[in-house]
């Protein structure tokens, strides 16, 4: 699996926010770090990115399991990019503001369907 915070590490790409919902993001892995318990919920990361050759861009975050079968990301404002998202001018955005134009494309893609299976696959070989 790709390292979560690896994407940090990617060379900077510079792309509109606007158009950041024309990214094509596919599932590079997702990791259970902690498998659950009565006191502490299941909790991993998760990485997606895009399939370019050339300028790869990459997303990741933390999620949590909030109840059997429900997963949520643990902080909507901490995902991990290699992103540089600006506005109509070129202006880089504010952190803040990036983080809104990738949380609308964290909630486009099927994150939660692949940690379950990685949730599941955990618990098969448990």
């Amino acid at each position: 699996m790709t390292p979560a915070w690896i994407v940090c590490a990617w060379p900077p790409l510079l792309w509109q926010a606007q158009c950041a919902p024309d990214l094509h993001f596919i599932h590079l892995g997702t990791r259970v770090l902690t498998t659950g318990d009565a006191e502490q919920p299941c909790s991993g990361q998760t990485v997606w990115g895009n399939p370019s050759n050339e300028r790869a861009a990459g997303v990741a975050w933390d999620w949590v399991e909030v109840h059997e079968g429900v997963v949520a990301m643990a902080d909507p404002l901490a995902l991990v990019t290699n992103l540089q998202l600006t506005d109509s001018h070129g202006d880089v955005l504010p952190s803040i503001q990036a983080a809104l134009h990738l949380n609308e494309i964290v909630h486009t893609l099927p994150w939660q369907n692949e940690v379950q299976r990685a949730l599941h696959r955990v618990a098969v070989a448990a």
